[in-house]
């Protein structure tokens, strides 16, 4: 597709020299990211996420950069896997100054008239209380530290697009909990940010436009054209770029920014 970013982007060498880095949420897509520009950036990672081949196979990757890496498979919303997590990296690396977090999952596309109100509190755990809970358990290492959270949030939060009620509610709320994390913790030391990204040019995104241009009986870069018409850099951002602005909100770089949602988005959104 026309306008988009590559693998060549450079790193942001040496911004987490010296850090431990705690990515939740390891995916194919921004997950890994998350983790392997954290590692090109100078940090040891701790890896979080249910899946553990996918989990070794980008902690191979962190290795193969120079870098420590931890594999902890995790359920973010039980709270004992969720110690065993934070147990683990700070008896392994002594300390975690930052936390990632990506692990969401996607509610149906569907009227918040018509959506079940049980499924909605099921998202809502892994969404929104999850995020708090992990917090709340890595908070005094946290504090030991002056580190920094980045929660990754969504362009939803933004938009009025139908049938994103539900993952409107969840991100919204996820938001408010930044906002508020930020106040408690920030006397601590501690900063708290978010990023807000839209679609991310990845192999998910990548199957729904395919599955519209199917559908239409049009070519991929039709429909690639036409959403990326309403976006200012004309273009779609990559999971590497939606992991540079976590990467520095977590850097000392941003050591003055705290209870921000920045957007990464490409120009889709103005906030």
């Amino acid at each position: 597709m026309s306008g988009i970013g590559g693998t060549s982007r450079p790193a942001a060498a040496g911004l987490l020299t010296g850090k431990v880095v705690l990515v939740c949420g390891i995916g194919p897509g921004l997950g890994r990211s998350l983790a392997v520009r954290s590692a090109q950036a100078g940090a040891d990672v701790v890896l979080a996420a249910r899946t553990e081949p996918r989990l070794r196979e980008v902690a191979d990757e962190v290795v193969a950069l120079g870098r420590s890496a931890l594999a902890v498979p995790t359920d973010v919303t039980d709270e004992s896997s969720v110690s065993n997590l934070v147990e683990r990296a700070t008896e392994t690396f002594g300390r975690v100054d930052a936390l990632l977090n990506s692990a969401f999952v996607q509610p149906p596309q569907e009227r918040l008239l018509d959506t079940d109100l049980d499924a909605i509190r099921r998202w809502n755990d892994i969404n929104v209380l999850a995020s708090v809970g992990l917090i709340q358990k890595l908070a005094p290492a946290l504090t030991e530290v002056s580190g920094a959270v980045v929660l990754i949030n969504s362009m939803v939060i933004r938009n009025r697009l139908p049938g994103f009620g539900a993952y409107r509610m969840n991100k919204a709320a996820l938001l408010a909990a930044a906002r508020s994390l930020s106040v408690e913790l920030g006397p601590l030391g501690v900063r708290v940010n978010s990023v807000a990204p839209g679609y991310i040019w990845a192999e998910k995104v990548r199957g729904h436009f395919r599955r519209l241009a199917d559908r239409r009986g049009v070519s991929e870069q039709q429909v690639y054209d036409e959403i990326t018409a309403k976006v200012d850099l004309r273009r779609l951002p990559t999971p590497d770029e939606i992991a540079d602005a976590a990467v520095f909100l977590a850097s000392d770089m941003a050591s003055g920014i705290t209870g921000q949602c920045l957007d990464v988005t490409c120009g889709e959104t103005h906030h």
